[in-house]
């Protein structure tokens, strides 16, 4: 792993056996076409200065580094906990990075429209965003259970212009929200850049979101090591997709003195439909035109899944984090629900940051391995801010009064 980023994925979009691209023959054209222009253009200066314009003077770039002293000192054991700030980007997430990318890439080859899957609505909303900055057209599909459960950012989405498809078959959550995005950018792909919003999906996506989600690494790497005079001892992000852990991995993936952890959802237990915990229970398999680790049922379908975050309730998860998973690179652990509340909680009361389900998993783990590991650093990355979540959470389990840290 001399040069690990510039050697994975290689030219087919392989990271070990997982990625590739297992499309449609109509759809081969259109994705040759993507792989060609992304190639083009992210070793075009006038490219990434306009990038880098973008993410300075309309995204609030660079996010900061927080200590979570108040948390860490309830915890107890001399660990040190740190937040990378990615709520504090705007639209509230780190889903912003690649989704000004995209639609750039999108107005340099002439699309019109930006189509895309969203589970939280976090993606939805920052494509939304990037559609209204650029003057394209943005269609989002999402499933009626996220629907229900992320009615704010349903809001904002309408609110920035973009046209909301309900996903009413199936489990009706962020799989099928998927499913749909793809059978519609089939019939607009000539206009349409089907913007998918993690390190998913046919190649050239997992490597070319997550090298827009590197500026998170590269931030935190620089930030930490200026507060602390070290690198941290531990690296912690939840993983769904995986574009915000492989965002922060990207920062210290060479480094053999920081530990990487991805925390999956474990939900309300370990039975198959309880959980999402794709690194835990999943096996290879095929899933939305690439490899990865899928959880599959008894027929060898991708199987039901439940997380209380929409973000992470995915049967599948990026070829990247499969492939660091199977060698070893990176420890994925899990949160339950129950944990993740509490950590939600936590972090609300005595942080004064609201942070969303899906970082609160990360959250979570953290204040486990605090537990476990006496005088050590840790580096969250907080991939994105709670106000999606305030109403689902205090309308179905309260403001945290039974908070038990």
């Amino acid at each position: 792993m001399e040069n690990y980023l510039k050697e994975f994925p290689n030219k087919e979009g392989y990271f070990g056996e997982y990625g590739g691209a297992f499309l449609p023959p109509e759809l081969e054209p259109q994705f040759e076409e993507i792989t060609k222009a992304y190639e083009k253009i992210s070793g075009d200066a006038s490219y990434i200065n306009e990038l880098r314009y973008i993410r300075k003077h309309f995204q609030g770039r660079p996010t900061p580094v927080s200590h979570a002293r108040n948390l860490s000192k309830r915890i107890g054991s001399g660990a040190n906990i740190y937040l990378k700030r990615e709520d504090l980007n705007h639209s509230g997430a780190h889903k912003l990075n690649h989704c000004m990318a995209e639609a750039l890439l999108a107005k340099h080859m002439g699309k019109k429209k930006l189509i895309a899957e969203t589970g939280a609505g976090q993606h939805g909303v920052a494509l939304a965003t990037a559609a209204a900055y650029f003057e394209l057209e943005c269609e989002i599909h999402m499933g009626e259970v996220d629907i229900e459960k992320e009615h704010p950012n349903v809001v904002r989405m309408q609110l920035l212009g973009a046209k909301l498809v309900p996903v009413g078959f199936g489990g009706r959550t962020l799989k099928e929200a998927v499913d749909s995005a793809f059978a519609s950018y089939l019939e607009q792909a000539d206009e349409a850049l089907f913007a998918i919003g993690s390190v998913v999906g046919p190649h050239p996506f997992p490597r070319m979101v997550r090298d827009f989600q590197q500026v998170v690494g590269i931030e935190a790497r620089e930030q930490f090591t200026e507060m602390t005079g070290n690198l941290p001892d531990h690296a912690v992000a939840c993983v769904g997709g995986g574009s915000n852990a492989m965002g922060l991995f990207s920062g210290f993936i060479q480094d053999k003195s920081v530990k990487l952890h991805g925390v999956e959802p474990m939900g309300k237990g370990p039975e198959l439909g309880h959980h999402a915990a794709t690194m835990t229970f999943g096996k290879p398999g095929m899933l939305h035109g690439f490899k990865c680790r899928v959880l599959e049922d008894a027929e060898g379908n991708p199987a039901p899944v439940h997380s209380i975050a929409s973000g992470l309730d995915y049967p599948g998860v990026g070829p990247e984090h499969s492939y660091l998973h199977d060698i070893g690179k990176v420890h994925y652990g899990s949160a339950t629900d129950d944990e993740t509340l509490q950590a939600f909680w936590a972090l609300s009361r005595y942080e004064g940051i609201i942070p969303a389900l899906e970082s609160s998993h990360a959250v979570a783990y953290a204040m486990k391995l605090a537990k476990e590991c006496p005088g050590e650093t840790i580096l969250v990355n907080l991939s994105g801010r709670g106000d999606k979540d305030l109403d689902y959470v205090a309308d179905n389990f309260g403001t945290g009064d039974d908070l038990k840290i």
